[in-house]
């Protein structure tokens, strides 16, 4: 479980996070809903470290991982999993050494011992037998399989995606939920997922926090969220399947 407590973020005078409290629980899909500007990314950013918060505690199973020490974030970090937005991966590697560039950088694994993990994890997203394939080579679906794949190969206690749906077509995003959530399942992983896809939400949202102006303004289920009466979670549910309609 990662607990965030009472956070504030603010760049240069401006208040981005105001007084955040939520939790993010594990063996489920928790996602982080709200407009460009909200404060998600930030909230996102700040969980993983990239930001440091001003006010307030984010802790992962107990231990405090806000304005602590590099050194004893790192151990933490080692502990994660990020999916970035578009996948990220190095274009002049294969898939296999791209799966495989956590093991080098954060294990003592041998070679043997890496290629095992690699194929382990290009099993789970249905990517084994890609791995002498270049990124150039594959589908926009596979690219974030394989950057999936790379997420998970330390096998995560969590798993962090920044709208892992992105430029991809409907059908194949929803293998992409289906995926995460198959993962999350399966490895017990704290899983926190920043999204505007009104899919991915009814989908695969067990754990729904709405920001809206910087602050928490609602939580609940996939469930729930159809039969809130929040007005601003409404207008941005409304809003957000409408332009979904008109790309598609």
């Amino acid at each position: 479980m990662i607990e965030v407590k009472n956070i504030s973020k603010a760049f240069e005078g401006n208040t981005v996070l105001h007084d955040v409290t939520t939790t993010f629980e594990r063996g489920k899909t928790n996602l982080i809903i709200g407009q460009s500007g909200s404060g998600k990314t930030v909230l996102m950013k700040c969980c993983i470290g990239l930001f440091d918060v001003n006010e307030g505690e984010i802790d992962f199973d107990g231990r405090r991982f806000s304005n602590i020490s590099d050194k004893k974030k790192k151990l933490i970090r080692q502990e994660m999993g990020v999916l970035f937005q578009g996948g990220a991966l190095f274009d002049s590697f294969t898939v296999e050494e791209n799966v495989m560039f956590p093991l080098n950088m954060f294990t003592n694994m041998t070679t043997e011992e890496k290629k095992e993990r690699v194929n382990f994890v290009l099993e789970n997203v249905n990517l084994l037998g890609t791995n002498n394939k270049f990124p150039a080579e594959l589908s926009g679906g596979m690219v974030k399989r394989v950057a999936i794949a790379r997420a998970i190969s330390l096998m995560p206690k969590y798993l962090f995606a920044d709208e892992p749906n992105s430029g991809l077509d409907p059908k194949t995003a929803e293998r992409i939920d289906e995926l995460l959530s198959a993962l999350t399942n399966k490895f017990n992983m704290t899983t926190v997922i920043n999204t505007h896809d009104m899919n991915s939400v009814l989908q695969i949202g067990e754990k729904i926090s709405f920001i809206h102006e910087g602050k928490l303004w609602w939580e609940g289920t996939n469930k729930e969220i159809l039969k809130t009466e929040n007005q601003e979670l409404n207008e941005f549910v409304f809003a957000t399947a409408l332009t979904r309609l008109i790309k598609h």
